[in-house]
């Protein structure tokens, strides 16, 4: 669905619903739905639909969808999934703007089910009518109000907007947030997203105006392109936070080039948030750390955080967590130090952090407060309370609330709090959440969902990153070898090939001659100079060096025969079936550092650009950065400086820091090759050498595979 949150007013705040499948019984899905619409104060106008009833919780009942006295926004759907398709069939044709399908049965069922699916998709597109599942929970729309759900929870209102491709993840967190004083704008369970998916309701709700925040779990994107320009614009207007599940490597399919095995669907998403701005987390309770901070507090100017406790322990444990997550603990003004001198015992602490001592009362914890919170070296503020003997939590708050509310406009701040214990700072922490000061049981996760906040203000300040430089490059030459290879049906190029391509886009590479009998790799080898190496040629041997199919800094004319024929041996006793067309001479050139950089062509979002340290250590450390191409020579900059190769390159123990910036460059112009040859789906340069500064880099070995088009 395109046209933002206004084409989901007829979702999110229909003027009608019909449910079809209400059911007179207790606990079924058909009757716990009705009444949950019902009894969270929908304002429109409800039809149950039911053959065998007159009505239902007091409400009249029709017959059949046929029998409804007119058109319908919201059509719910709680029938036996065989039965569907005619429901959906009748609800077109009498003209429904929406279908929300809770039936189960369909693509996740397997057998008929994906069949059942992809009419369903049909019909519903045939009658421009559009889907919401099959196989989900339903949607709640807290300031509609509509519960159009089976979940037995009905959420306080909130602002932040929460979708799930896990119906059961849904019915957990709304049980749970109601403990927590968590609000919602929205809550929506996507199911199958045959049709409406993740991206429609990120798009809707970025601009929606009671959603602050979007949180969501994703399992899977069904529009890789699309959701990347949707999350981009998104990411923009308000914060996205996403749990991705499923990122490990080992659903991950095999893929031959080293690049592939490293990628998994991890480091594509991975990828994705990080071009799109949208904010990754680990964990659920993650998700909702971030979602109170962002729903409530101002974005802060830098990373300087202040720290206000009444107990060393806690306070020391917010200091370590700065460093690990990335704050700086603010150095306090003159001015400030002055003033908390003058407000706080003599034996306080007046530095950073800020430490009121265990007899803390009320006042002085608002005497510190105050004093931080006009220092201009101050970004945010953690105000940890440890409740003791003489401790008042419940009056601590409401000072911290009184400070908050009286702050100029100037001193606003994100404030959060870490009231550490349990019922003796229960009264405490209720009156913090329902003035919108977020708190966490332990200092540490405050100072994580606190870097998250800051970070997050960094990236927003940020101008748009540069558009992709397009360097001068021979497209034609590039397009002439892929053409050959299609015409021999090769899907993986011989080396001197994949020479060619690099050399097409400005990288460099050593003088290579393939050479199909010992006569030529000896000429090849006196014509371009001793030393030299030989290399099996073979579109189906790809690891050379595992099969004893390189031999390098060979001197002279019996080496080179040797190694020849050695080579051939090894290569015909690994793969009999293998077609060996010969061997690469190439000229022995200067060694440098090694690293590794890549093409992986992913299914959903298109070409990923690897780059990690090469030779031995690719399958030894599995240490690689992946970014969404296209990349820039800037992005490319962090890249590298991401990777344990990076201090390698910088110099170490007095060794020459190697061409960092020609390194970039040659990973921009590898981006570029993969965006302007879509059918490159792999590739790996390993090594690539890195020489010294000003003198460039070199790659002495390359792999491409590609996917051929049918007409």
């Amino acid at each position: 669905m395109t046209g933002g949150s206004a084409g989901f007013d007829a979702v999110f705040r229909p003027g009608s619903i019909a449910v079809i499948g209400a059911s007179r019984e207790p606990g079924s899905v058909g009757h716990e739905t009705l009444r949950n619409i019902v009894e969270s104060g929908f304002p429109g106008t409800v039809y149950p639909v039911n053959p065998r009833a007159d009505a239902v919780l007091g409400l009249r009942c029709y017959r059949s969808v046929e029998d409804l006295p007119g058109p319908v926004d919201l059509g719910v759907v709680a029938v036996p999934a065989g039965v569907v398709l005619e429901v959906a069939e009748e609800a077109g044709e009498k003209g429904f703007r929406n279908l929300m399908v809770l039936s189960a049965g369909f693509k996740e069922a397997g057998g008929e089910g994906p069949k059942r699916e992809k009419l369903l998709v049909e019909l519903c597109r045939r009658h421009d009518m559009r889907l919401i599942g099959p196989n989900c929970l339903g949607l709640i729309a807290a300031y509609t109000p509509l519960n159009a759900s089976f979940a037995p929870v009905f959420p306080k209102k909130g602002n932040v907007a929460f979708i799930s491709q896990s119906g059961a993840l849904v019915t957990s967190i709304l049980d749970w947030s109601m403990k927590e004083e968590i609000g919602f704008s929205y809550v929506v369970s996507l199911g199958n997203c045959a049709d409406l998916n993740e991206t429609d309701f990120i798009e809707a709700l970025s601009m929606d105006p009671y959603t602050r925040v979007i949180a969501a779990y994703i399992e899977g994107v069904g529009e890789g392109r699309r959701f990347i320009r949707v999350a981009e614009e998104a990411s923009r207007r308000k914060p996205v936070l996403v749990i991705k599940s499923g990122i490990s490597e080992a659903g991950a399919r095999a893929i031959s080039s080293h690049t592939g095995s490293l990628a998994g669907s991890g480091a594509a998403y991975k990828a994705v948030f990080e071009r799109t701005g949208i904010i990754q987390v680990e964990s659920v309770e993650e998700l909702f750390d971030l979602a109170r901070i962002f729903s409530t507090q101002p974005i802060p100017r830098g990373r300087n955080l202040a720290v206000v406790t009444n107990a060393g322990g806690p306070g020391i444990i917010a200091t370590d967590a700065c460093s690990k997550h990335g704050l700086n603990l603010a150095w306090l003004s003159p001015e400030t130090i002055s003033l908390l001198r003058s407000r706080l015992p003599g034996e306080a602490s007046w530095v950073n952090p800020v430490d009121v001592l265990g007899d803390a009362s009320p006042e002085r914890y608002r005497g510190a407060l105050e004093a931080i919170l006009r220092d201009r070296g101050v970004d945010s503020i953690l105000v940890i309370c440890s409740p003791q003997a003489v401790t008042r939590p419940k009056e601590i708050a409401e000072e911290i609330v009184k400070v908050r509310d009286s702050a100029a406009e100037g001193e606003r701040k994100p404030i959060v709090c870490a009231f550490m214990g349990g019922e003796a700072v229960s009264e405490a922490v209720r009156i913090l959440s329902e003035n919108e000061i977020p708190n966490y049981p332990f200092p540490e996760r405050a100072v994580k969902a606190l870097s998250y906040l800051s970070r997050y203000g960094e990236e927003a300040a940020k101008a748009k990153v540069e558009d992709a430089p397009s360097f001068s490059v021979d497209r034609e030459a590039v397009k002439a070898i892929l053409e050959r290879a299609k015409r021999e049906n090769r899907v993986n190029l011989l080396m001197v090939e994949a020479f060619q391509i690099l050399s097409a886009y400005g990288l460099k590479t050593p003088p290579s001659i393939l050479a199909q009998n010992r006569v030529q790799a000896v000429e090849a080898a006196e014509e371009m100079g001793y030393p030299v190496a030989l290399k099996v040629a073979s579109p189906q041997i790809l690891h050379k060096t595992d099969i004893g199919g390189v031999k390098l800094n060979l001197k002279d004319r019996s080496e080179v025969e040797e190694a020849f024929d050695e080579i051939l041996r090894n290569a015909s006793s690994y793969m009999p079936e293998a077609r060996i067309i010969g061997v690469v001479v190439q000229k022995m050139v200067e060694p440098g550092r090694e690293v590794i950089v890549g093409i992986h062509k992913d299914p959903q979002f298109g070409p990923l650009i690897m780059f990690g340290l090469g030779g031995i250590y690719v399958n030894i450390l599995r240490e690689a950065v992946f970014k969404l191409a296209p990349v820039t020579v800037r992005e490319a900059l962090k890249m590298i400086a991401e990777t344990k190769a990076y201090p390698l390159l910088r110099g170490v123990r007095g060794e020459p820091p190697s061409d960092i910036n020609g390194l970039a460059e040659a990973i921009s112009r590898v981006s570029q090759l993969s965006l302007d040859f879509e059918e490159i789906i792999e590739m790996d340069i390993n090594p690539l050498f890195v020489y010294e500064k000003g003198k460039g880099c070199a790659a002495l070995d390359a792999k491409i595979t590609v996917r051929h088009e049918r007409p």
